[in-house]
């Protein structure tokens, strides 16, 4: 059986859509049965097709993971150092496409902005994949704003120097 690979790529207005549909199959399987039914509504809210596409307008950088024609990764970048987003189809896991989206998604950050810090909000089940990254909790388990379940985690790295000219 052939092998495709997995090609990444900036996301697009257009590509929102998918983007929700993977967001919310990877939330509803792994996030909100560790959430109260009102906090996943809401998820579900903000995962969706138009809230997404917003966002994208506004500037948030969303990285996708593609194989073939199937999108299977995502990782949404809000400042250039704020993970928001990052979802990696079920029968993808495993593979290394998590590890793959979130070095472009770093990368990416530290090239534009010289990023040297990078935060997130954890669900209980990403805590693990976070930490595999480098990242630690910065503060107890807690409610967010939205009441959605989460763990802070930061990272800190050591931007690259830029060359003087």
């Amino acid at each position: 059986m052939p092998t495709t690979a997995v090609h990444l790529r900036l996301g697009r207005p257009e590509d929102a859509r998918a983007i929700s549909l993977l967001a919310r199959r990877v939330a509803r399987r792994w996030i909100l049965p560790e959430q109260s039914h009102e906090a996943g509504q809401a998820l579900l809210l903000r995962l969706g097709t138009r809230a997404l596409r917003e966002r994208m307008r506004e500037g948030q950088r969303f990285h996708l993971a593609w194989l073939g024609e199937v999108l299977v990764g995502i990782a949404a970048m809000r400042g250039d150092s704020h993970l928001v987003h990052f979802f990696v189809g079920t029968r993808y896991q495993g593979r290394g496409i998590a590890r793959r989206l979130w070095e472009r998604a770093m990368a990416d950050a530290v090239r534009r902005a010289g990023t040297g810090r990078f935060t997130l909000n954890a669900t209980r089940c990403a805590v693990p994949v976070y930490r595999r990254f480098g990242f630690v909790p910065t503060g107890p388990e807690g409610f967010s704003p939205s009441g959605v379940l989460t763990t802070p985690m930061a990272l800190e790295t050591v931007p690259a120097r830029r060359a003087k000219a």
